[in-house]
């Protein structure tokens, strides 16, 4: 790591930038991030999308083996101006967490804060309890402990076709390392380029054609003409849970009910599409 002179830091994974995080984050001039691959509400260099000050990553399978003392040394040396640490009060580091906040104090002569949890409606804000929720499809929630719209990326792909022809047009996203909300229907914002347009958006099972896992999104009152590369989807609302339907035409009559629910969310006019 290039030398800085940095004299705060927040340390962490951070997983989603959520609420919690952010009342240590706001409080120093860096972030050190314990990096893990996959299973992330917002994974990699992503979270810094969500935080002005520069991050820093340590990826957890080159610091594992380090004992408390060896972490804080490399701390120390990385940040050689380091004079204050900010961590949760359930923070644990070193090998097999052998340290906690107590030790952190111990080790580092300089101030070491520790935030409280963090509560909303008296709720606790953790990464685990916004994946459960995000789970179920509680996306107001989810937003809410966030602290923003929960959002995802991913590639543009090659859909089954049907969409255009049959349906509606969608756009078919291949999408990785992120928890993903409940299989269903919901009101969407999708970006393309620098551009947020509203959308209704599919995630889970085709159970009622070809039984794929697909991420759809179709945009609202929209001619966006062929689309290429990476897509963000901000998840909104939830509209319904993913079900079968026997025809085709049952299908296509929910999603004309679904847009018109969508449209609702983003208080648009609703026109029939079918």
């Amino acid at each position: 790591m290039y030398k800085n002179n940095i004299k705060s830091i927040a340390i962490g994974s951070f997983d989603g930038i959520h609420l919690g995080h952010k009342a240590l984050i706001e409080q120093v001039e860096a972030v050190v991030i314990i990096e893990r691959n996959g299973g992330y509400l917002t994974a990699g260099y992503k979270r810094s999308l969500y935080v002005q000050q520069p991050c820093f990553y340590y990826h957890f399978e080159h610091i594992k083996h380090l004992r408390a003392k060896e972490f804080v040394l490399k701390l120390k040396e990385d940040f050689p101006k380091l004079e204050k640490i900010v961590v949760g009060y359930d923070f644990g580091f070193g090998y097999k967490k052998e340290g906690n906040t107590d030790v952190l104090k111990e080790l580092f002569e300089g101030e070491v804060l520790i935030v409280d949890e963090v509560k909303h409606n008296n709720i606790s804000v953790h990464s685990r309890t916004i994946k459960e929720e995000l789970s179920k499809g509680n996306i107001s929630l989810v937003n809410q402990l966030l602290g923003r719209t929960y959002a995802i990326d991913g590639t543009v792909v090659r859909g089954q076709g049907l969409g255009q022809k049959k349906l509606v047009a969608t756009l078919n996203l291949n999408v990785h390392d992120y928890d993903l909300p409940k299989e269903g229907v919901y009101a969407t914002r999708t970006k393309i380029g620098e551009r947020w347009l509203n959308s209704v958006s599919f995630i889970g099972l085709r159970v009622t054609t070809d039984g794929s896992f697909a991420i759809e999104t179709h945009i609202l009152d929209k001619d966006i003409g062929i689309v290429k590369g990476r897509v963000w989807l901000e998840f909104k609302a939830f509209i319904r849970s993913n079900r079968k339907f026997e025809s085709l035409e049952a299908l296509r009559e929910q999603i004309e009910l679904d847009i018109s629910e969508a449209k609702k969310v983003f208080g648009l006019k609703i026109v029939t599409l079918f």
